[in-house]
């Protein structure tokens, strides 16, 4: 039997091919901020996958973590509520949502694949917030894209980097990002 030659290209199937983008692809876009006047922590992601998208949801996808760990931090099963009494529930614990981007040409979910995009109006947003105090960045690209959209008005706020909520995010484990995201608390 001849010893078989190993092989020293790639299958096309296994490399990753780049995305080309076309004016003809979809233009994804955030949600509405969910917000009160009395809002003393806004959490800003970056922008809904396809899942929540889908589900006209914040955090929709069923193995994303986030409401599991806003309700930990704040005492609250949120996981076990309706997506309305979420939202009125964190409001109540004067929590706030949005995302840094407000539309963006992206196949699948995955930040790095977010093209084009363009940025939500933070700056009029956190004007409309009196009491605000911290803004916390769920994942990287969040923060990358936020405090560079809030430039020196950063420095106003307790600036909070979380690691990202997202399934997608696996290098830590749920109890190391439920460490991280205990600061929302203090």
């Amino acid at each position: 039997m001849a010893a078989r030659k190993p092989s020293s290209s790639v299958s096309s199937r296994s490399r990753r091919q780049p995305v080309n983008f076309t004016a003809s692809d979809p233009v994804l876009a955030s949600f509405a901020p969910v917000v009160a006047s009395d809002t003393r922590v806004l959490i800003l992601g970056s922008l809904p996958g396809a899942a929540s998208l889908a589900a006209s949801q914040y955090y929709g996808h069923p193995r994303n973590n986030f409401w599991r760990l806003v309700g930990e931090v704040i005492g609250v099963d949120l996981v076990a509520m309706d997506y309305e009494t979420r939202l009125s529930t964190v409001l109540a614990h004067q929590i706030g949502l949005w995302d840094v981007i407000a539309n963006a040409r992206r196949t699948g979910s995955l930040d790095s694949e977010i093209r084009d995009h363009t940025q939500n109006d933070l700056l009029t947003l956190i004007d409309t917030l009196p009491a605000l105090k911290t803004i916390a960045f769920n994942g990287g690209t969040a923060a990358k894209i936020g405090l560079k959209a809030l430039g020196e008005r950063a420095g106003e706020y307790r600036i909070i980097s979380l690691p990202s909520s997202s399934p997608a995010h696996a290098s830590l484990s749920y109890d190391q990002k439920l460490t991280s995201w205990q600061a929302l608390n203090a």
